[in-house]
């Protein structure tokens, strides 16, 4: 059974303070496990791997830069970050290239043990600096509701109106018939933005990704200038600009909820 698929949904991000600040977009994201990667697109003659075509999926969009074995690598950073953590299988969440262009500020990582259970998430986040940064964190046990919570400080420069000196807080509804994902940001222990995706599963099929370009043939297109129009909104209602820092933080350390409600270092 394939584990790969595609899901419909909307991104939403709400900018809480110090201005108020709303907006949301439908997009279609694919979910594909990385041990299916040679086997991608092959029923479906307008999706390649590291081949040019209407859609197409290209390694060296994440990571380094370079066409390397991206679940080889995952499993590197995951180790090197000290997670003693058996990892079986590997599915990112990416929005793919479409007319030879695509712009993912953020790929997750699902990471999942010979159980099928999720082990690990690891979120590589991209600015429009052309930089990469990852933040990798155990999954631990899902709350009542399915989702896995987590937190960590921030340590890479995303947005120019927003403070480096904050923390995330992440909910995350693992891939099934629903995927969620919820990025909460706080500065000086203050909500200041949420940012989510909700989308719903589709087999990656002919039939199911011709109908999401019909719906948004521009679908990368969208984000990138997306960012750049609120951005200019956002300068409009005087947000001020923060300095871009000259040198990159290295992965912070994983974070875990207290029995009294707050993050603590491990």
């Amino acid at each position: 059974m394939q584990k790969s698929g595609l899901y419909n949904g909307i991104v939403t991000h709400r900018r809480l303070s110090p201005v108020g600040h709303h907006l949301d977009y439908r997009i279609f994201y694919l979910l594909i496990d990385l041990d299916e990667l040679d086997d991608l697109g092959r029923d479906i003659p307008f999706l390649s791997v590291n081949k040019r075509n209407l859609v197409s999926f290209f390694t060296k969009d994440f990571g380094d830069g370079t066409p390397t074995d991206i679940k080889a690598r995952i499993l590197e950073q995951v180790k090197q970050q000290g997670l003693a953590t058996e990892i079986s299988s590997v599915r990112l969440l990416c929005i793919p290239r479409i007319f030879g262009y695509a712009f993912n500020p953020l790929s997750t990582y699902y990471c999942f043990d010979a159980n099928d259970d999720l082990v690990t998430l690891v979120y590589e986040v991209s600015n429009t600096f052309g930089e990469k940064h990852s933040y990798i964190l155990p999954a631990g046990p899902a709350d009542s509701r399915g989702l896995v919570k987590q937190a960590c400080s921030k340590e890479f420069y995303v947005s120019p109106f927003m403070p480096m000196e904050c923390r995330y807080e992440f909910s995350v509804l693992p891939p099934g018939e629903t995927i969620a994902l919820s990025i909460r940001q706080f500065h000086e222990g203050k909500a200041v933005m949420n940012a989510s995706f909700v989308g719903q599963r589709s087999p990656l099929t002919r039939g199911a990704l011709g109908r999401a370009l019909f719906k948004f043939p521009f679908n990368s297109l969208k984000v990138i200038v997306g960012i750049h129009w609120e951005a200019l909104k956002l300068w409009l209602k005087g947000m001020k600009l923060v300095a871009r820092p000259k040198k990159k933080a290295a992965n912070p350390k994983p974070v875990t909820p207290s029995i009294y409600g707050k993050y603590q270092e491990k």
